[in-house]
């Protein structure tokens, strides 16, 4: 079983909308700092919120992340972690049916494959993701 149709992004930005927002470890904020060319403490002060014990980036008005303009990524050379692994979650790994929910508003998505492809398929790109 092929993941290769699992998933086609069609660059919608969709993924840049809500889902309870874009978690950002250390690693992304030293990243967003160097290519902001400010601060890691400036920037979760203006980036960044608290949601439980760390952190996600803020949300615009209109619901969409707060480096999403015109559906495009500003800091795409540096996006987090989280966004270089969409759709390919841990979520969908402690539970393969958030793979039906995410792509209920992500049209590059297929949803109704069997759980055990999307964990497999899951898995091996944050594999590829982490060693990368």
């Amino acid at each position: 079983m092929s993941c290769d149709d699992l998933f086609d992004c069609v660059q919608c930005g969709e993924c840049c909308k809500g889902f309870g927002g874009t978690y950002v470890g250390a690693a992304d904020i030293e990243a967003l700092a160097a290519f902001l060319k400010t601060t890691p403490e400036s920037v979760q002060e203006k980036y960044c919120t608290p949601s439980g014990s760390r952190f996600v980036l803020v949300q615009g008005q209109d619901g969409y992340c707060i480096f999403c303009a015109e559906k495009r990524c500003s800091i795409h050379p540096v996006k987090p972690r989280m966004c270089r692994a969409w759709p390919y979650l841990e979520a969908v790994l402690v539970d393969a049916a958030n793979w039906d929910a995410m792509a209920a508003s992500c049209p590059g998505m297929k949803a109704g494959q069997p759980p055990e492809k999307i964990r497999r398929c899951v898995r091996a790109a944050l594999v590829r993701l982490d060693e990368g």
